[in-house]
């Protein structure tokens, strides 16, 4: 990254005099996801016999505890009921969820679920560190998180 005087711009310094058109910043944004989301999956999920939106839900799903109601899965996730019922739907005839009725609907990991996110949580981690954190500075990580909660 270079200043305004040529010189290289650390990169846990910030440059504010860079302005940046708003579809070229969402093109970088969008660059940027998609190398570390591939990345990440491409190190840990596949491996593992998983879908991204597999591994996506196990994780979402373990971090809660074990069970959530579809309609608070689905909202974290960013997802339509559509994509997430379709996604459960092909989860559960694989046996790594179940979903009860009851006042709504309950998606619960199924042992074999859980065994599926222990097993592949270290590689997550890892691939999440290399592909993406340790890149980072503590400063644009607690940045980043702020902005991304924002959104």
């Amino acid at each position: 990254m270079s200043t305004r005087n040529g010189e290289t711009a650390a990169p846990d310094e910030a440059t504010t005099d860079v302005a940046y058109e708003p579809v070229d910043f969402w093109s970088a944004f969008k660059r940027a996801h998609e190398v570390v989301r591939a990345r990440v999956i491409a190190d840990t999920a596949e491996a593992a016999g998983l879908s991204e939106p597999d591994l996506t839900i196990l994780a979402n799903l373990n971090k809660a505890g074990g069970s959530l109601r579809q309609s608070e899965l689905a909202a974290s996730l960013g997802w339509d009921r559509t994509r997430i019922s379709h996604q459960l739907t092909r989860m559960g005839k694989r046996g790594l969820v179940t979903r009860e009725r009851a006042g709504g609907v309950t998606v619960t990991l199924t042992d074999t679920g859980r065994a599926a996110i222990t097993a592949v949580q270290p590689g997550l981690d890892t691939a999440v560190r290399r592909h993406l954190t340790d890149k980072l500075s503590a400063q644009e990580i607690e940045t980043l998180s702020s902005l991304f909660r924002r959104l």
